[in-house]
């Protein structure tokens, strides 16, 4: 990776934002689009714990009740959806960050990454919210719809524009310090393999040993998030599903030990794998475009942040 002859853009160029918003998009997409049945339980677990409290149990009642193709409803949410979503958090991240670079120059990194991911996360949840009102339905209420392209209007003639955007505050809530947190770790924890593991320059390794390096970190990165979010997640299925009214009431449903706890497994299960997934089909198309694998700030933070230490 020492020359840039065969990269198909340059970084931070307009092209260099498209391919990181399509790279998100494909690699959220197909990722979530693979674990949709795990995200099916989940939902049913949150939303009717004493029902489906274990995932081995869980799965059978599902299979039992409304057969095989229950697993993969919703599948359609979860693809365009968390790919529209993972194309704004992607995209907009690598924005956000160099745009934070050369803004705050001699800023702790830490603050660099925190800006960026938050910015990020605000739009890439605008988007997603739609789709998560008429996935989360689709997966609890079997005969709500079938999909997106019935679910759609059926949400819209029943609840309006409102109902689509009933769950954004709990869905920042939920994906704000989980984004906040992952980005964070992820970039922290490249800069500790690099620097004290591998002890050589990213740009002077393999496009291999890059896209090793990314893996490690992503999933660190993954488990860290998942229990810093696991509150608003339990919080977002039961406003959609109509079980509070409001955030303070889900909370004094729920319980706050459960908050912490409840669908904790299930997602441990579903999150790590699917975000090592992700940096990594993200990574590969950076790097078979003759980019550098993620992770790291322009030069000239850098140097400042090192000059600062």
């Amino acid at each position: 990776m020492a020359g840039v002859e065969g990269r198909l853009c340059e970084e931070f160029s307009p092209a260099y934002y498209g391919l990181c918003t399509v790279g998100g998009m494909l690699s959220a997409g197909a990722t979530h689009l693979a674990i949709t049945p795990l995200d099916v339980l989940k939902v049913n677990m949150q939303v009717n714990p004493i029902k489906y409290n274990r995932m081995g149990t869980g799965f059978s009642t599902l299979w039992k009740e409304q057969g095989p193709s229950s697993l993969w409803r919703g599948w359609s949410g979860k693809l365009f959806g968390y790919g529209v979503q993972g194309g704004c958090r992607f995209g907009l991240y690598e924005y956000f960050k160099k745009l934070y670079s050369d803004a705050l120059i001699y800023h702790n990194k830490s603050t660099i990454f925190f800006l960026s991911s938050a910015s990020a996360q605000v739009f890439a949840d605008v988007a997603l919210c739609p789709f998560e009102a008429v996935k989360v339905r689709v997966q609890t209420q079997p005969y709500f719809a079938k999909g997106l392209v019935d679910g759609f209007p059926k949400l819209y003639s029943t609840e309006g524009v409102s109902g689509f955007y009933r769950g954004l505050l709990p869905l920042w809530g939920r994906n704000l310090p989980f984004t906040v947190i992952m980005f964070t770790t992820f970039e922290h924890s490249v800069d500790l393999i690099y620097r004290n593991i591998m002890q050589r320059r990213k740009e002077d390794c393999s496009r291999a040993q890059q896209l090793g390096v990314t893996c490690l970190a992503a999933y660190a990165a993954g488990a860290v998030g998942t229990v810093v979010s696991n509150p608003a997640d339990n919080i977002v299925s039961s406003l959609y599903n109509k079980k509070a009214a409001n955030v303070m009431q889900a909370v004094k449903n729920i319980g706050l030990v459960n908050l912490f706890t409840r669908s904790l497994p299930v997602r441990i299960t579903l999150v790590g794998p699917v975000i090592t997934l992700q940096w990594f089909f993200y990574d590969s198309i950076k790097v078979l475009c003759g980019l550098p694998s993620s992770g790291g700030l322009t030069r000239r933070l850098e140097e400042a942040n090192i000059s600062s230490e």
